[in-house]
């Protein structure tokens, strides 16, 4: 009887080797000539060698193991990284834990290495079967791959778990459009009374599209939220719940850069002020993670920073701090005109970022012929006294 999960031919060595060494190969190209192996299309070829390449820098454990089978594009796409996986496993502890829309697999490797017992849930058969196989190739020994939607696993199993794992994704016809979980699969909102019968803590990931408050509305219990960006770039929300929680929600804004790791935390919509200037010597940009988890005034107030205006997220003050985001000297502050920066800016040529102001980057650069690029940064932006100024910096 055919196996109609995948193809292991594309596991030979030879198959291999050709798909290595086609990576950065024309495409076009490859398709026009055709398959050079019996039982393997070319399109077969084509997609593991796309999807290979998507994984070399993402998940590089699996781009440098052997036999790794590949699924399509968009399961690669909407896989966790290596990094943020990884991070998944420093904020959770436990004996076992079921991921119930397993999907490649990849938080589910991650969970193997904390975990003792590892469940991984998913209800495509084909895709089932290669992160199983996967599984098998990266050496671990830990986990049980099912192929059920997770949580009628759960019903029909009745076991007990420390941690449920949700991974849901938008059903393609709320693609596009404004969502809340419940537009998803597993829809974990309508099902979170049967989750909470199987374990005490549950781990959401959510897209960065998804607004929090709207999430937090929808949940019940909610402990912690973490907006995790790596390289100023927000990829995931997650979500703690624990069961019976009433308590205060923790936020946490993580941004994960090559050599370090910026984090900042507050209790969830904690009601402080903010206090205010004109721009004093510094200037500093919050990275992405606090822009997501909305922490404007906290960050005022932590940090003993003054914001320039209640819309504009920008911060300063006369002594340089260590802060989680963009830190820049001001060397002038003009006030808006063409005129003005072509006077202070000779060159014509600057990083332009614009915060709470009338004008896009795309206007600015038309009216002052500032092309991108050089050492200076300029911010277009509104102070306190609702006057639009150009803050002429260099980063420090």
């Amino acid at each position: 009887m055919k196996d109609l999960t995948f193809n292991k031919l594309l596991l030979e060595k030879q198959v291999q080797g050709f798909i290595h060494k086609n990576l950065n190969a024309n495409i076009a190209k490859l398709l026009f000539k055709g398959s050079p192996f019996e039982h393997i299309s070319i399109q077969e070829l084509v997609g593991q060698i796309e999807a290979k390449k998507r994984a070399e820098s993402k998940l590089p454990t699996w781009f440098k193991t052997p036999k790794i089978y590949y699924p399509d594009k968009l399961n690669i796409e909407q896989s966790s990284s290596e990094i943020t996986a990884h991070y998944k496993t420093n904020i959770i502890s436990g004996m076992s834990i079921i991921d119930i829309s397993g999907g490649f697999g990849v938080d589910t490797y991650y969970f193997s290495k904390k975990f003792k017992e590892v469940t991984h849930c998913e209800i495509n058969e084909r895709l089932s079967s290669i992160a199983n196989h996967n599984f098998k190739m990266l050496g671990t020994e830990n986990i049980i791959s099912i192929s059920d939607e997770g949580i009628s696993f759960l019903k029909n199993a009745g076991k007990q778990f420390d941690w449920i794992y949700a991974d849901p994704s938008r059903r393609n016809e709320i693609k596009g459009k404004v969502f809340m979980l419940k537009d998803c699969e597993p829809n974990v909102p309508e099902n979170l009374e049967t989750l909470l019968q199987y374990s005490h803590h549950i781990l959401i990931k959510a897209s960065p599209m998804l607004d929090i408050s709207m999430a937090l509305s929808e949940l019940r219990f909610t402990k912690e939220v973490h907006v995790l960006a790596v390289q100023n770039e927000v990829k995931e929300l997650l979500f703690l719940l624990e069961k019976n929680y009433q308590k205060e929600i923790r936020i946490k804004a993580i941004n994960i850069q090559k050599e370090v790791i910026d984090s900042f935390e507050s209790i969830y919509n904690y009601d402080v002020d903010a206090n205010y200037s004109l721009p004093q010597t510094y200037l500093y940009e919050p990275n992405s993670a606090i822009m997501k988890a909305g922490l404007f005034n906290e960050v005022s107030h932590q940090l003993k920073l003054f914001k320039l205006h209640n819309n504009s997220h920008l911060y300063t003050s006369s002594k340089l701090i260590n802060f989680p985001g963009r830190s820049f000297k001001i060397n002038r502050i003009i006030p808006y005109s063409p005129k003005a920066i072509k006077k202070h800016i000779p060159s014509l040529k600057a990083n332009v970022t614009v915060r709470n102001f009338p004008e896009s980057v795309a206007q600015i650069r038309k009216k002052t012929k500032l092309k991108d690029g050089g050492s200076e940064y300029l911010f277009f932006t509104t102070d306190i006294n609702n006057k639009h100024i150009v803050l002429v910096c260099r980063k420090v």
